[in-house]
């Protein structure tokens, strides 16, 4: 599966205006879904309980002014013309901006970092010219000394994702039950609920069971759905405004916001926990940042999205300051506001748009998870690439099952739209407040402005977020204490798992042992090389690991080509395949011994097929052929336990080195290395092949490196063994009583019950050797 050069094309290639306006389309069904369906709800939720709707219409015209005026700051001003312009190559979303902050700053919490990382060309600053203020210099220094404010930060990126998480499963089950509450009209009050309900657990239960096949599968149905449906509220708004009431334009005014706050006082200060639904899926656009272009976004937006709400919101408003009498409460919404003739076809539209909504935040949802789990803050977890063509279409199957298992707990527990909303909010506003913290910080160490300007952003967008925070957190007991529960939950198993696996790898860092003990092995121990390729996987970046000394001071025997293989993600979104692999040679050239750093982005796919493999030979391959060659890029690993330092060669994957050393099938032409047998041990039935390095003419390569590629092919012929280690934790004598309850249950069971870091290489387990040991951290 070749995901990677498609997954950094959007954003690298310079596009026309027809590509942009067809990328502006396409985002109308993935960006927009959830954001285009809060008409369904906002006012249905305003006007629950804590306010009425008299016959003055201060209420109906405040409520619309405030709506108004949140989508034009909020999403509008802050996310379109602001926060877009904070992406991370490309790529958007709260890990983008803390991967900006980690790399401006060196906050990482990733332990395996190097000053390698650094000289990738996606983790290079834009401006590396100018010099950052004086309070900004301070800032910086300050944040990279104190340990508390790095655990502060990640803690905070971690909120942003839980909230995001949460929202995966109040989303769905607020706008399918907001869809769904069309059949009110339709039938008795006592009848309908038994009807509610069950039809949108169906259509839940439909929603997440297809998740498996991918949203490209459908996908191209997304955006005509929406495009359809933001029409189909556009028209019903403008019809309302034009036959009911043509001068509710004079209610956008904001006098109407404080008229009603002086009218509605502490019920009205209540009710903005509705009217903040109005922005719900705002976040969408940036976070799917790298799926499009920002300009495209901007466009779909701006010309299109924003008009047809504010349309639709005035025309609710509309018909209702006409209509003051309805005998039941519950029914001040949107259905009530559609023409009788057409609320069939409508609700059909909008149930199609309120899973079209759901499918975008679940998908999101499953990509904050893969984030997470790439800077080691969750739990491995099986994850499986429903596209070859798009690279960020991805299912996880047992979050799946829990999200849906939630929401349909949410809505068989709450059965309404006001308490659903009341948690839905809480939610969103904690999201925008998150990263309008992280965006100050952005602006100052990242974009180098002004602290004054940073200040603005904050107190501006910040008083704004936090009024609307305040409105949610007071509807606590009425459903808001659901996504502070559920993040809750997430936080402590994000916490427990990141805290266990950084003890894990300084127990590693603190015991491991220099390459001068392991050329020191021979002569006391009688080591003995057998055939093969040993591949020792390990989380060090320098330094031989403890599992391998205690594997071979147990078993003195190792293979006669070595290779130390780290697989780790680097604060980066992407990382391009001409930079995946870092090699080096530990000791001297006669011990054919290597390491192998393999590098991803956390938004990479992982290599999940047998050309891992082939990739990984071929570039220790290379490295052996550039020993001599001056134009190789050098780097030097820090931290290195003994007197040999390493210097590590930065090699690109066989597909974007056409001119480097290649495994084939035998042809008469080009020069190479005598023919050898290759045995695939993979599988059952051992099947043979001739193959054969082919090495470049220039430059010319001296027999001691020829010698040492034939003994790799050789290694190679004789099969590859896999070393992992199988390490039990366990917090070591005179721990606290709630380190051991986190390190020997807590992250115990979260390991026995995550996936290995390796099993996304599809490790045989014919050639596989787990070798055990006890970690007392």
């Amino acid at each position: 599966m070749d995901l990677e050069t498609g997954s950094r094309q959007n954003h690298l290639r310079k596009q026309s205006w027809r590509a942009v306006l067809t990328l502006a389309y396409q985002s109308l069904g993935v960006v927009y879904g959830d954001l285009s369906t809060s008409p369904l709800y906002v006012f249905k939720s305003t006007f629950a309980e804590d306010i009425k709707h008299s016959e003055t219409n201060e209420e109906i015209f405040g409520a619309l002014s405030f709506i108004f005026w949140t989508l034009t700051l909020v999403p509008l001003l802050k996310y379109v013309f602001i926060v877009l312009k904070a992406d991370d190559n490309g790529e958007g979303g709260t890990f983008a901006l803390y991967s900006l902050l980690c790399r401006h700053a060196r906050v990482s919490s990733l332990p395996n970092c190097q000053l390698a990382d650094e000289e990738l060309s996606s983790y290079k600053k834009e401006i590396p010219n100018l010099a950052l203020s004086s309070f900004g210099s301070r800032l910086k220094s300050t944040l990279e000394k104190h340990g508390v404010l790095q655990k502060f930060l990640l803690v905070l990126a971690l909120v942003g994702a839980c909230m995001v998480i949460g929202d995966g499963v109040l989303t769905p089950a607020l706008s399918v039950f907001s869809a769904v509450s069309g059949v009110e009209l339709a039938m008795a009050k006592e009848h309908h609920k038994y009807v509610e309900v069950p039809v949108a657990c169906i259509i839940l239960i439909a929603l997440f069971a297809l998740q498996h096949y991918g949203t490209h599968r459908v996908g191209f149905l997304f955006a005509p759905i929406v495009v359809l449906w933001l029409l189909c509220i556009s028209s019903i708004g403008l019809y309302n405004i034009l036959h009911w009431n043509p001068h509710i334009y004079q209610a956008l005014s904001p006098v109407h916001m404080y008229r009603f706050l002086k009218k509605t006082q502490t019920g009205g200060w209540k009710s903005l926990g509705g009217i903040l639904l109005c922005i719900t899926g705002s976040e969408a656009m940036f976070a799917d940042l790298g799926h499009f272009s920002q300009l495209s976004i901007q466009i779909a937006f701006t010309s299109f999205v924003y008009p047809s709400l504010i349309l639709a919101y005035m025309g609710q408003a509309a018909y209702l300051s006409q209509h003051h009498f309805i005998e039941n409460e519950h029914k001040i919404g949107f259905y009530i506001s559609v023409p009788e003739n057409l609320r069939v076809p409508v609700l059909l539209i909008a149930i199609l748009a309120a899973v079209v909504g759901s499918q975008a935040i679940i998908t999101g949802t499953f990509s904050i998870i893969k984030q997470c789990s790439s800077l080691g803050c969750f739990p491995r977890v099986k994850i499986v690439h429903t596209s070859s063509k798009y690279h960020g279409q991805i299912y996880i199957p047992e979050i799946n099952w829990i999200l849906m298992l939630l929401c349909l707990a949410v809505t068989i527990g709450f059965r309404d739209t006001k308490r659903m909303g009341n948690a839905s909010g809480l939610a969103v506003i904690t999201v925008m407040l998150v990263t309008t913290c992280l965006m100050s910080l952005v602006i100052v160490l990242c974009w180098q402005q002004s602290v004054f300007l940073a200040i603005a952003f904050v107190v501006f967008f910040g008083t704004i977020e936090a009024l609307y925070f305040s409105a949610s957190l007071i509807k606590f007991l009425e459903g808001a204490w659901v996504p502070i529960a559920l993040s809750l939950i997430f936080m402590l198993v994000m916490y427990v798992w990141h805290y266990g696996t950084l003890k894990k790898y300084e127990f590693d860092l603190q015991n491991k042992v220099s390459v001068d003990w392991l050329l020191s092995l021979g002569p006391t121990l009688g080591i003995v090389r057998v055939r093969g390729i040993g591949l020792v996987h390990t989380e060090l970046v320098s330094g031989i690991p403890a599992i391998f000394s205690h594997f071979v001071t147990n078993l003195p025997a190792f293979h006669q080509v070595l290779i130390f293989l780290c697989v780790k993600s680097v604060p980066v979104p992407h990382v391009g395949p001409e930079e995946r692999f870092l090699v080096g040679r530990i000791g001297p050239r006669e011990y054919r011994v290597y390491r192998c750093i393999v590098r991803y982005g956390y938004r990479d796919v992982h290599k999940d097929d047998v050309e891992f493999e082939k990739d990984l030979v071929c570039s220790i391959a290379e490295f052996i052929r550039k020993q001599k060659d001056d134009s190789t890029l050098d780097v030097r690993t820090d931290g290195e336990v003994g007197n040999n330092d390493e210097v590590m060669t930065v090699i690109g994957t066989p597909s974007t080195n056409a001119e480097g050393v290649h495994i084939c099938s035998p042809s008469p032409d080009g020069l190479g290395l005598p023919e050898v047998e290759e045995i695939q041990a993979s599988t059952a039935n051992q099947v043979k092949k001739r193959v054969r390095f082919v090495v470049p003419e220039s430059p010319k390569i001296d027999d001691g490196s020829r010698a040492e590629l034939r003994d790799l092919m050789e290694a190679r012929e004789a099969g590859v063994a896999y070393i992992l280690g199988h390490s039990y934790v366990k917090a070591k004598q005179g721990s606290s009583m709630i380190k051991k309850l986190f390190i020997n249950y807590g992250y115990e069971f979260l390991r026995r019950n995550s996936r290995h870091s390796t099993d996304s290489l599809m490790v045989p387990h014919a050639s596989t050797l787990e070798v055990g040991m006890m970690y007392h951290v």
